[in-house]
């Protein structure tokens, strides 16, 4: 919809941010100052206890600074209503008093038109509901109760209709309402006779779902046969100027908004098992109106949930949907937009299982459920021998065909990597190995020590190399304070993660003239414990320099080459993302040679190029000796013969 200039401007202008922020959150009296329009509260996006969620009340836009969540009034609705652009701002207009633009004449006939047609489907709704309270509905009741096991509030709840046998019951009681013929066919509630006669009614002795758009809006009925002999035990109403069977979903106004309160979005097959699902707890579970799930009803499902469940029934047919799902998703995938799927056990569909065993055994379905990558891995391998070349070949292609419809290249990547250990998992040889000339399985090496998992190395993951050269840098230097004035230069540039480091650092700078202060400067600022828990690290505590104080020189060289080695692996970092991503595209020996280059730099960082260029060795106690010195003392001890001379 096409909104004229101005009309944003003037609905932000009316509305208060923090008013329509605050319905969904509670200030930080201590950190907002409401007068001056700054305020602060929990974000709502995602759990947490401190107030980082700010809004700028005279700006209009909200910034958290945990979730990184950032927009205006009409973002926030959209995001915590679940709703579409133009749907949040209907919202924020009928807040402000402010009517919806109408884009033209024919527009406005149209929207009129429309709205007729809704209420027109609304007094079906009533009708049919009315009728499943008469004798006419017995068994209709008793399917509903015995069979299905739906009591009176969720037929109320999901407004469950009965179309009595007949030809024309429901055009009759609308007609004498004033409703024309010409509306009930533009409604898809009659069907035009090819005989003549007058319309008749499309449903006839079925139980009716209402089926209602986002805003809950009637739209369309689903009608199941109570004649088992019916040609067609489910039956939708014909696509009509409100109901597109493609682009809606069952269900889908309540499962929005359970939804954006957390719950999981459960896609299954048919009316009954949505309604199954919701009142077994599940509020999230929609389903395709009759046909196979449509790429509008991907995108619409996406709109709802990044990773939407697929429920199916666990036979072949299930499977067979599954696939099509597959096939249907794979070229609209994109980071933050997946499917995974839950299959039934087989010959039961989610409505079976919840009244065969209970929410329990559902749940531990949608938590057993697969990611696609493996039920496409599934449908190119099972039921299949890969016992040559030939058709391991053949299989490669397969899949790289299919992966190569993803059109996100960094999931197409993931998909290859993801397809690459599966592959492997399935042709992997077995290991062995000969002892005595006796073949016997390969022993795996022994599991990690609790001393070795509980080392900095692990603990810190990827960053825990770089974390101990800075400790070892500031621990030397807090040793040897008259250093900090030649390393200032590359003390200023050091990018620290960890916060004492970083205040560390701070404060050995201000040390520069007076480097003597530096160690109670430290104890005072950042604790005398923290300095103690520094100094006393395993990988401090065998540094040579700070063993055995006193080695100038040698602190000075410590700390060049942790520097040194720092730098280095900076563009290490650096050589191999960009070796990366050219990669994705060539794979030349220029590559190849930059990243051995670039290995051998990191290497080499911080060591000396001859080793002539000091003037001492370093002893295995870690003290210094001179080379003079050394030199002169084996030049001694050679001139020492220690044979008996003879007589």
């Amino acid at each position: 919809m096409s909104l004229p200039p101005g009309f944003l401007d003037e609905l932000r202008n009316r509305m208060s941010l923090a008013q329509v922020v605050g319905r969904k959150v509670l200030w930080d009296k201590r950190k907002s100052n409401q007068g001056k329009g700054d305020l602060w509260a929990p974000c709502p996006f995602h759990h947490e206890k401190t107030a980082s969620f700010h809004v700028d009340d005279r700006k209009g836009y909200y910034y958290c600074f945990g979730c990184h969540a950032k927009g205006d009034a009409i973002s926030f609705v959209r995001e915590t209503e679940n709703v579409s652009f133009i749907e949040a701002i209907e919202i924020l207009a009928g807040e402000a008093g402010l009517e919806m633009p109408a884009r033209d004449p024919k527009a406005k006939e149209t929207a009129d038109r429309r709205t007729q047609l809704t209420q027109v489907m609304e007094q079906a709704v009533s009708f049919f509901r009315l009728q499943l309270k008469t004798g006419a509905a017995a068994e209709a009741r008793r399917y509903l109760s015995e069979k299905r096991g739906l009591d009176a509030g969720a037929l109320e709840r999901f407004e469950i209709g009965f179309a009595p046998p007949g030809w024309d019951n429901l055009r009759n009681a609308l007609t004498a309402k004033g409703v024309s013929p010409e509306l009930l066919l533009a409604a898809g509630l009659v069907k035009a006779s090819d005989k003549g006669r007058a319309p008749y009614d499309v449903f006839r002795n079925r139980i009716l779902f209402p089926i209602r758009d986002g805003r809950g809006r009637a739209i369309a009925f689903g009608g199941r046969a109570m004649d088992p002999d019916d040609n067609a035990k489910y039956l939708n109403s014909p696509e009509t100027e409100l109901f597109d069977k493609s682009r809606n979903l069952y269900n889908l106004k309540p499962a929005r908004e359970a939804s954006g309160k957390g719950a999981p979005l459960i896609v299954a097959e048919g009316y009954m098992d949505v309604i199954a699902l919701s009142e077994a707890g599940f509020g999230a579970a929609v389903a395709p109106l009759g046909t196979a799930v449509t790429e509008s009803q991907l995108q619409l499902m996406w709109r709802l949930s990044e990773e939407p469940i697929i429920a199916l029934d666990g036979d072949t047919a299930g499977l067979r949907a599954a696939f099509r799902v597959i096939d249907l998703a794979l070229p609209l995938l994109e980071a933050g937009k997946s499917l995974r799927f839950a299959l039934m056990p087989e010959g039961k569909d989610p409505d079976d299982l919840i009244r065969a065993e209970g929410p329990e055994a559902v749940q531990a379905c949608l938590d057993a459920a697969v990611p696609m990558v493996d039920l496409l891995w599934r449908q190119e391998t099972e039921g299949r021998v890969f016992d040559s070349p030939e058709r391991r070949a053949a299989l490669d292609k397969a899949l790289r065909a299919r992966i190569g419809r993803i059109q996100d290249e960094s999931l197409r990547r993931h998909y290859g990597d993801a397809v690459k250990e599966l592959r492997y998992q399935l042709f992997r040889p077995q290991r062995t190995t000969k002892s005595f000339g006796v073949r016997r399985a390969w022993d795996a090496p022994p599991p990690p020590s609790p001393t070795a998992k509980a080392s900095l190395l692990v603990a810190a993951g990827d960053t825990a190399e770089t974390q101990m050269r800075h400790e070892v840098i500031f621990a030397t230097l807090l040793t040897y304070p008259t250093l900090i004035e030649e390393f200032e230069t590359q003390l200023e540039m050091l990018s620290l993660a960890d916060e004492t480091l970083s205040h560390l650092r701070d404060l050995t700078l201000t040390c520069v003239e007076a480097p003597e202060r530096l160690s109670e400067r430290a104890a005072e600022q950042i604790g005398p414990e923290r300095l103690e828990t520094l100094m006393s690290a395993r990988h401090i505590a065998v540094v040579p320099c700070i063993r055995a104080p006193g080695a100038d020189d040698l602190a000075r060289m410590t700390v060049a080459e942790q520097l040194a080695k720092l730098v280095a692996e900076t563009g290490w970092h650096a050589e191999v993302k960009e070796a990366e991503e050219d990669l994705e595209d060539i794979a030349s020996e220029a590559v190849t040679w930059r990243l051995a280059q670039a290995a051998k730099a990191r290497n080499n960082a911080g060591r000396l190029s001859d080793d002539n260029e000091v003037d001492f060795d370093i002893g295995p106690n870690g003290a210094h000796i001179d080379r003079d010195e050394r030199a002169e003392l084996d030049s001694l001890l050679s001139s020492i013969r220690f044979e008996k001379t003879r007589r």
